[in-house]
């Protein structure tokens, strides 16, 4: 698990332009955090990439990136459940000959079913739960790590989730993907600490994401903050400002 770290917000609020000539890609745009993200990323300067399954989705963002000015975004449909490692090949050949460059991934995306007990998890839905949360994250950084070497300073930021409530009862796939990608995160950063590439991991507050209303039964979602925090803080982290946080958790509750 990596170490946590706590920072005010005035601390870890990405400066105007800080992303500025960078290319981040944004997996799971279309979803809460995602679409934040690739809002805080592009308002920061970068060329963002949207990155999702829903195209008509994408093409909302899109719309809504440009009316904001900026660099020109992108779209690449993906749908991370049934892509395979020559799917992120490819994604990885896109990026490179139509940008030159890879210097940033937000793992925004994520899958969570619903709360239930070990025993009625079905099959599919176990194997559906680790591949989006754990294995294409893995495949999609693997299938990018020559692009992102090859930048001056680049930055991989993993999503996490609370770590004491995910091994307790019910959390089930959802709750061992996570714990696993924490671990991924640490074994990734050993392995990168010396180079030009980090990795760092976010932990967000409770927010108004169609995930937190499907886990927290009961809860007045709506009396919750919107994403927008949360993606600041991950716009941070993937700009030069960030490499205090390396190798971090950086805890937002």
């Amino acid at each position: 698990m990596p170490a946590p770290l706590r920072l005010a917000r005035a601390a870890r609020t990405p400066a105007p332009g800080c992303l500025r000539d960078r290319v981040v890609l944004v997996t799971g745009a279309g979803g809460g955090l995602g679409r934040a993200t690739a809002l805080a990323a592009a308002q920061a300067g970068a060329n963002v990439v949207l990155l999702g399954r829903k195209v008509r989705v994408l093409e909302r963002l899109y719309d809504e990136l440009e009316a904001h000015g900026g660099p020109t975004p992108a779209i690449y449909p993906l749908d991370l459940e049934g892509a395979t490692p020559r799917d992120y090949e490819a994604l990885a050949d896109t990026l490179a000959r139509e940008f030159g460059r890879l210097d940033g991934i937000a793992h925004c995306a994520a899958h969570f079913n619903t709360l239930q007990p070990f025993g009625q998890i079905e099959p599919l839905e176990w194997a559906r739960t680790q591949h989006v949360n754990v294995t294409a994250p893995l495949w999609l950084t693997q299938a990018c790590l020559p692009l992102l070497e090859k930048a001056a300073d680049a930055a991989v930021v993993f999503v996490l989730d609370d770590p004491q409530r995910m091994g307790r009862a019910y959390w089930g796939a959802y709750g061992v993907a996570k714990q696993a990608l924490a671990t991924l995160v640490s074994i990734l950063h050993e392995e990168t600490e010396n180079s030009s590439l980090r990795v760092h991991a976010l932990l967000p507050m409770p927010m108004r994401t169609a995930l937190r209303r499907a886990a927290w039964y009961g809860e007045d979602t709506a009396a919750l903050p919107d994403p927008g925090e949360a993606a600041a803080a991950l716009a941070w982290l993937l700009g030069a400002e960030g490499a205090s946080a390396r190798g971090q958790l950086l805890d937002l509750r």
